[in-house]
């Protein structure tokens, strides 16, 4: 059967997805995708996955994809990040019977990502985009598709993703935020640039970025023209975002808990991000029991905090006290779920009048870099921390020491390393080489000299007692005849 693309992909694979689940690190495993499916989304994405891993690690395959095959969650896009056309080309291989597209992520703009060289950070190496995607489209039996962050210029936009198209990627979704858009920075998603995109290119485009509500998904759909529409903090927020309602929030952490007990394992962590997610408005007043969402071990115990917090909640609804909602100005009461909207970062004010360029520049620029001295008030707080703990500490950087790379993988390599190596690549030498390297503390030939000397002596001891219990072999003596006995007739 010949592989579908494009819009005959969306329609009869993806089944004319219009409503999407974002791919979320750590927070769209199964037990999640299926609760969003029950609330209305048709189209799921698995949180990002790291294609070098992934081919590498057997046990990364299981926990992240392989384990978590389920009938109920397709259509299903797995998401990686990569850097390498070969290595994308190897994980997407592995991945595409377990999947019905894979999607290469374009998108990331986190420092990790800038780290490891993937993501948004890939965003002017066409050339390279190019290869990856010539070479999967051929290779998979399964559409490649990117989701991809614009440029701030439309046209520049557009032209990536008419490359990106040509390559051969078969559905866009375009976040309608730039690379610096993040955090505290994130601000509003373009929808200019989305609509742009969709006009230029001959694949579906789904849409990122400014969803909360339902009337957002179908307010983008209407002026921009897209497929669909994916969503992700508005989902981690409410994940009926797509059926239009909001739901109490005790509502859908329970039956997130069930679906969670219902499809092990699913990793803690995940479930308290989740929980801490639905929560949040309510935990801003209920100090207590964050502090105890946050320390619990088990599964157990977070859903007895969640059971908690919904009693607290129902004893407000009980007294009829909505003092609370009125002060925070939140559309609706902090136990009904809905999204969070980040604070905008305050303008400063000269003289009564804001200068706009000036403006831009103060709301802009990062943090400045601390002092050489490591004055208090110039540290961060994690750093002011660590000072506590250790008051010689050093956090200036000119005084940092200059790390030697390893002559294999890169990382810094032991000071007095005989190979020159990390203790990860020395291990492995002197393994092979069965030598001694003082200073990460192998002994591998000290232990392999110790073995061969007690061997040594081993031998020589069974060899001696050997000899010692050997009986002494008497000299033949002649007799005569008449002290011979006598043989009977």
């Amino acid at each position: 059967m010949a592989k579908l693309q494009g819009f005959e992909f969306w329609r009869k694979t993806l089944k004319e997805a219009h409503f999407v689940v974002a791919p979320m690190v750590d927070q769209s495993e199964l037990a999640w995708r299926l609760l969003s499916r029950r609330h209305g989304a048709q189209l799921c994405y698995t949180p990002m996955l790291h294609a070098q891993v992934f081919v590498r690690d057997a046990n990364y395959r299981r926990e992240n994809l392989y384990n978590e095959v389920c009938e109920e969650d397709r259509p299903l896009i797995t998401q990686f990040c990569a850097n390498d056309p070969e290595v994308f080309l190897q994980a997407a291989l592995l991945a595409q019977d377990y999947c019905d597209a894979i999607d290469l992520n374009l998108g990331c703009p986190q420092m990790i990502a800038k780290r490891g060289h993937y993501g948004v950070f890939l965003q002017d190496e066409w050339e390279l985009l190019e290869k990856m995607g010539k070479l999967t489209n051929e290779k998979l039996s399964v559409p490649i598709t990117c989701k991809i962050r614009v440029f701030k210029d439309i046209e520049k936009t557009v032209h990536y993703a008419q490359m990106l198209e040509k390559a051969g990627c078969q559905l866009l979704t375009v976040h309608g935020r730039t690379k610096d858009q993040k955090g505290a920075m994130t601000g509003i998603a373009s929808w200019e640039h989305i609509k742009a995109v969709r006009k230029a290119v001959n694949i579906p485009v789904f849409a990122n970025g400014n969803i909360q509500h339902l009337s957002d998904v179908e307010r983008c759909i209407q002026e921009t023209g897209v497929q669909g529409v994916m969503s992700a903090e508005g989902n981690l927020h409410n994940p009926a975002v797509f059926e239009g309602r909001s739901p109490p929030v005790w509502e859908m952490a329970e039956e997130y808990l069930e679906v969670v007990k219902q499809y092990p394992p699913c990793n803690l962590s995940y479930v308290r991000a989740h929980l801490f997610k639905l929560w949040h408005h309510t935990l801003q007043i209920y100090q207590d029991l964050r502090e105890e969402l946050a320390k619990v071990k088990t599964l157990e115990g977070l859903a007895e905090v969640s059971k908690q917090l919904r009693l607290r909640c129902q004893e407000e609804i009980a007294r009829g006290k909505d003092a609370e909602v009125k002060e925070s100005c939140l559309p609706f009461p902090h136990w009904i779920c809905q999204p969070y909207v980040r604070p905008v970062p305050k303008e400063p004010v000269s003289n009564g009048n804001i200068q706009g360029s000036e403006v831009k520049k103060a709301v802009c620029q990062k943090r400045a870099l601390e002092d050489c001295d490591g004055s208090a008030d110039t540290l961060s707080k994690n750093k002011q921390k660590k000072r506590s703990r250790n008051p010689n500490k050093n956090f200036c950087p000119s005084q940092k020491p200059k790390y030697i790379k390893c002559e294999q993988c890169g990382n810094p390599k032991g000071n007095k390393c005989v190979f020159n190596l990390c203790r990860g690549c020395c291990k492995k030498k002197a393994y092979k080489e069965v030598a001694d390297c003082p200073s990460h503390g192998l002994r591998f030939k000290t232990k392999a000299e110790k073995r061969k000397a007690e061997e040594d002596e081993r031998k020589e001891g069974s060899e001696t007692e050997k000899s010692s219990s050997t009986p002494q072999s008497v000299p033949h003596q002649c007799t005569s005849p008449q002290e011979q006995p006598q043989q009977s007739l």
